[in-house]
């Protein structure tokens, strides 16, 4: 699934694309909203939530939208035809230019109030201008007997990480992600390492946890599951972690971050 940096980047493109535009088009091809539309309404603005886009239109209206596993907002000239197919679940198009939602998780059209029922349960989000350290320490630390592992990706605690920043955040901070949140030293450096990582990059297309351009040394262990640990040479293992069928890839050094699984 995107992680926050992929949807925030995201959120960046249909800004440029549709901010402060009337729109001459809107093609909600999903039951619940198939004969809405927007057109003649002016777009304010683009904003992401941690993985969730709000795209905020004249007269208090909000278009929730979610990427989940495959989805992907295509931006192109207003003159070009969407993609064919079942696939595009939305069209939002001006005089210049057409943003497609192809295959989305989620297509929600709301008033801007209700915004909070869609996103209010998220903790504070890594890459907004809400992003509190210390309360993500004390959601985090609510359920102390929880894996480290698990508890960051509920976003609940922080939003907008994924199994990507998991894995590259507790490397570096040397912690096992079977450890109890409890039994994690320092929890506010965990967190404060996530959120480096992931504004670091915010805008580059090709992540990058290493500081190393090179192909394949992009991230310390994330896809590198049985290849030597780029910090102590021992192999990288994989694993799955949560309860099925919410179970998701896990990577880590078990020499870097000690502890085994459980269970």
């Amino acid at each position: 699934m995107p992680e926050g940096d992929v949807v925030y980047r995201a959120a960046g493109r249909l800004g440029r694309a549709l901010d402060g535009r009337v729109l001459t088009r809107s093609d909600f091809r999903v039951p619940r909203h198939a004969t809405a539309d927007l057109t003649g309404r002016t777009v304010l603005e683009n904003v992401s939530r941690g993985k969730h886009l709000l795209t905020r239109i004249e007269g208090g209206l909000t278009v929730h939208t979610h990427l989940r596993m495959d989805g992907s907002w295509q931006i192109s000239p207003a003159t070009r035809r969407p993609p064919p197919g079942d696939v595009v679940r939305l069209v939002l198009a001006n005089a210049e230019w057409q943003a497609v939602g192809v295959r989305l998780g989620v297509v929600d059209l709301v008033t801007t109030d209700e915004e909070r029922r869609l996103v209010g349960h998220l903790g504070p989000d890594l890459l907004g201008p809400d992003w509190d350290p210390a309360e993500a320490v004390r959601r985090l630390s609510e359920r102390p007997g929880t894996a480290i592992g698990e508890a960051l990706l509920d976003q609940r605690n922080l939003a907008g990480i994924g199994t990507i920043y998991r894995a590259e955040t507790l490397f570096l901070a040397g912690v096992s992600p079977w450890r109890p949140v409890g039994a994690v030293e320092d929890v506010g450096r965990v967190v404060t390492l996530a959120q480096r990582l992931m504004h670091a990059n915010r805008e580059r297309p090709e992540r990058v946890t290493t500081g190393d351009l090179r192909p394949g040394r992009g991230s310390w262990v994330y896809g590198r599951a049985g290849r030597p640990c780029l910090r102590c040479g021992q192999r990288i293992s994989r694993g799955e972690m949560g309860a099925q069928p919410q179970e998701r890839l896990i990577f880590w050094c078990r020499h870097c971050q000690p502890g085994e699984p459980t269970g």
